[in-house]
């Protein structure tokens, strides 16, 4: 003869508890999609609201001379030796002259391009692959009294509205130039001494 099961404030007849059971996680498996699917579109409707551009600047004091700043900037297949993040290099065919060149890192392969090279001044270079964000960044060398300055500006952009919430609130506009210049400041043997 069925029984008479009890779940939550319903009754269920002629059911089997097993069968009330999968019903029950069901329900609750429903619930869980309908929640990862209006957050994950909360998260796209504010990634829309938010500048496709951005621009984010930082700066880091060192103790050497400006042309070792330089010489480091510049020399990339030593770069995977001090960039945090980066396991390889890939030099490529030069563009209207200039470097260009292909990186392996955690986030995966990017290639770049330098657009601009005034020693030991500035250095420009952009990115030259096909990915939802991009841009330049342009790497500026002074002299200081006990030494030097390189200041990064990104000039950015993030197509893709999930993204563009993720970096803006999640990994930051300035995270990947902190790990730069932290990098160099390890290969020069120095503390990291970074501001904006």
């Amino acid at each position: 003869m069925p029984g008479i099961y009890r779940c939550g404030c319903e009754m269920w007849y002629g059911m089997e508890l097993n069968e009330v059971s999968a019903m029950t996680a069901a329900k609750w498996l429903l619930r869980a999609v309908f929640a990862i699917v209006a957050i994950v579109a909360i998260i796209w409707v504010i990634g829309m609201m938010l500048p496709r551009d951005h621009m984010a600047s930082r700066m880091a004091h060192y103790q050497v001379p400006p042309q070792k700043v330089w010489e480091a900037l510049t020399d990339i297949d030593a770069m995977p030796s001090w960039r945090i993040g980066l396991k390889s290099v890939t030099r490529l065919p030069d563009k209207n002259g200039l470097p260009v060149h292909s990186e392996n890192t955690s986030a995966g392969k990017m290639t770049f391009e330098t657009t601009l090279m005034d020693p030991p001044r500035r250095l420009v270079r952009g990115m030259a692959s096909d990915l939802p964000f991009g841009g330049t960044w342009t790497f500026d060398v002074a002299p200081a009294p006990d030494g030097s300055t390189l200041r990064i500006t990104e000039n950015g952009y993030v197509s893709n509205p999930f993204f563009r919430f993720v970096s803006r609130y999640f990994i930051g506009y300035t995270s990947e130039m902190n790990k730069y210049l932290t990098g160099l400041a390890q290969h020069f043997g120095e503390t990291p001494q970074i501001g904006d």
